[in-house]
């Protein structure tokens, strides 16, 4: 029996991936949930973007769907609860990115302490020639990282990445905060486990890299970053609802940390009439930190190959929901139609 995969963005992907297994391809680039349903209802599988929602609203109405396949490292616009519940596999690139963001992350944290993009504008307004006064300002708010103490929020694989990174430019400490890794884990990458006020306090540049969850929602707020160094500058390239961005402008404009720099925000897209767009202390780039030619060819190849994996019976590249294997178990042994045409 031929398969059948929706696409539900208009963004390009490797299409021989589908066409050399004989696997039926429809696509649409949708505005809204309902158009998602509309596009994936008869499929066997579809690949997702950020937007719409994959919600459960959604995977209820997706009676065949064995695999749904998120671009990226990141799920949190699946609901992978309702999406286990009905046996569906959600599929993501883990690993992908880890080190384009860890770079970008880098690049940030340099960018703050060598007040690069501010000298970078004065020179091109002519402050150098006409008032190079204004540009000797900055000297005073020049930092290095060397002989510091940084702190990472999440020690995955960005995380790491990022701590392997940073041991090249000499910090006297790399402190991280997770709970989910034992310090005989952290001791390869030359990092000190702690807990999040010990790094809050004692961290003069903090770079995010938790995922987007209920526990983890605006996790920096205002109290947070009371306790933070007033030299300290916060890095967020994770997702833009673990930081209070409004508790973040307070925190700039009264100068309790020295500056931030955000890849990612709440809201996004961020207008340039939000407050933290008119603060010097403060660099924002577009969500842009996962991505280099290498992830896009690779991703463009894996999301596809991941729902095609699935349809084959074989693991896929990621698998955000292992417990789905049990759910499916039970299902295919109750005789759900959803399953009966995979091995």
């Amino acid at each position: 029996m031929a398969f059948k995969v929706a696409v539900t963005t208009g963004r390009p992907f490797d299409r021989s991936v589908f066409e050399e297994r004989g696997i039926e391809i429809v696509q649409r680039d949708c505005a809204t949930e309902d158009e998602v349903i509309e596009t994936a209802r008869d499929a066997d599988g579809a690949m997702v973007w950020l937007t719409p929602m994959t919600s459960r609203y959604v995977i209820e109405n997706l009676p065949r769907c064995k695999v749904i396949s998120r671009h990226g490292v990141g799920v949190d616009s699946v609901d992978l609860d309702a999406a286990t519940e009905h046996g569906i596999m959600v599929c993501n690139l883990p690993g992908l990115n880890s080190v384009e963001v860890a770079e970008h992350a880098v690049a940030l944290l340099l960018a703050l302490t060598r007040q690069v993009v501010p000298l970078d504008r004065g020179v091109k307004a002519g402050l150098w020639v006409d008032r190079p006064g204004e540009l000797a300002k900055r000297r005073e708010k020049m930092f290095r990282i060397a002989g510091s103490t940084v702190g990472i929020i999440a020690l995955g694989s960005i995380g790491r990445a990022l701590a392997l990174r940073l041991r090249g430019f000499g910090p006297a400490r790399i402190l991280a905060y997770d709970k989910y890794v034992h310090q005989i884990v952290a001791d390869i990458y030359g990092v000190q486990m702690v807990d999040l006020d010990t790094l809050l306090r004692e961290s003069d540049f903090i770079s995010i890299h938790a995922p987007d969850t209920p526990e983890t929602y605006h996790m920096i707020g205002l109290p947070e970053l009371e306790k933070m160094k007033p030299t300290a500058c916060l890095v967020n390239t994770s997702r833009g609802p673990l930081v209070d961005n409004e508790a973040l402008r307070q925190a700039l404009e009264r100068g309790l940390i020295a500056g931030a720099a955000l890849d990612v925000t709440e809201p996004e897209p961020m207008g340039a009439d939000n407050p933290l767009t008119r603060l010097d202390n403060v660099i924002i780039t577009p969500h842009y930190a996962g991505y280099s030619e290498v992830t896009r060819k690779v991703g463009l190849t894996f999301w596809p190959e991941n729902v095609a994996l699935v349809l084959e019976g074989r693991p896929p590249h990621g698998l955000a929901n292992p417990k789905v294997i049990e759910r499916i178990a039970v299902l295919k042994e109750k005789g759900d139609p959803r399953w009966a045409n995979v091995g």
